[in-house]
């Protein structure tokens, strides 16, 4: 059986990723979006957004990306719930690995924003692969019958917790923050297994060979206690480019932003890149939009050869 081989792999599935998907499949280029969570990302956290163009009552973040989703697919895009493990971008036909599959395509866009972090967290770095772990498709099953600790507060983590719940025998999700920026009935809420503590920092990861308790800091109070755990899932969001998955396939700026010209090529033929991960200097979801147009377009120049972009792909 012959590989399905795409015309254009989207990584990311915020508002550049989307809006390409948008362009590419509208212009009948096989397109998938392959997105590690709907509720990951600066826009879909966010629980205001009333400046969008064409948006005659605000909406939250998640809203408007549900839109953009939406749109993608109905114009034909595949879209695939997956976390992208890394890339082979020189040769004439892309590779992406990520977990569910490989993926093969013409032409790559990536558009994975930029709420990368680095190891920040005392321990967490020296107990990676020894208990720290950062993907519960991945890892849950590690710690049947065990106990968890999740740090987090976005919608992403409290998802990630109720995959880990089917697995561990308790589970503590540990927010920084008093609220979590997710719904009040998300059904993550209802596990029996599992224990909310919001409000709370975690000062270190600690251990010998392998993760064994963490130390938190109550924000209000000042008090610091330890919990027991065999595991700890970190979902805490930073401003750096999501790059990691790359390696040194494409060039990087000294900040670690994928490098891209005005129609967002990158150093590779066929490879582009849109959104907050080419770091511009006004980070709107606009912008980002623009950006994932611009590489849909330049993505379909390069596949068809053609010496000039095709704009209107209304008109026959």
């Amino acid at each position: 059986m012959n590989e399905e081989l795409y015309d254009v792999i989207i990584i990311g599935g915020g508002p550049a990723g989307l809006s390409a998907a948008q362009y590419s499949s509208r212009a009948k280029l096989k397109t998938i979006v392959l997105d590690k969570s709907p509720a990951a990302g600066a826009l879909a956290s966010s629980s205001k957004i009333e400046n969008y163009p064409g948006l005659s009552e605000p909406l939250t973040g998640k809203q408007l990306l549900d839109i953009f989703r939406n749109q993608a697919i109905k114009f034909g895009s595949e879209y695939t719930e997956t976390k992208v493990s890394g890339v082979k971008l020189n040769g004439e036909i892309k590779e992406v690995e990520a977990l569910d599959k490989a993926y093969k395509g013409k032409t790559v866009i990536i558009a994975t924003g930029s709420m990368g972090r680095t190891a920040s967290i005392s321990g967490e770095k020296e107990f990676l692969g020894k208990g720290v772990c950062y993907c519960a498709i991945c890892d849950a099953a590690i710690f049947f019958e065990q106990t968890v600790c999740v740090i987090g507060d976005s919608e992403e983590a409290l998802k990630e917790a109720g995959i880990i719940s089917r697995f561990a025998s308790k589970v503590y999700l540990i927010s920084p923050s008093k609220t979590l920026h997710s719904d009040d009935d998300h059904p993550t809420l209802s596990a029996p297994n599992l224990n909310l503590m919001t409000g709370y920092r975690v000062l270190s990861i600690k251990g010998n060979d392998i993760v064994e308790k963490i130390t938190i800091k109550n924000i209000e109070s000042g008090e610091e206690q330890d919990i027991p755990t065999n595991g700890v899932f970190i979902y805490l969001h930073g401003n750096k480019p999501i790059v990691d998955f790359l390696g040194n396939s494409v060039e990087l700026s000294d900040e670690f932003c994928v490098d891209a010209d005005k129609m967002m090529e990158t150093s590779i033929p066929g490879v582009y890149a849109a959104g907050d991960v080419v770091c511009t200097e006004v980070r709107q979801v606009v912008t980002a939009a623009s950006n994932g147009c611009l590489a849909a377009l330049s993505a379909e120049k390069y596949i068809h050869h053609r010496k000039r972009r095709k704009y209107d792909w209304g008109k026959t």
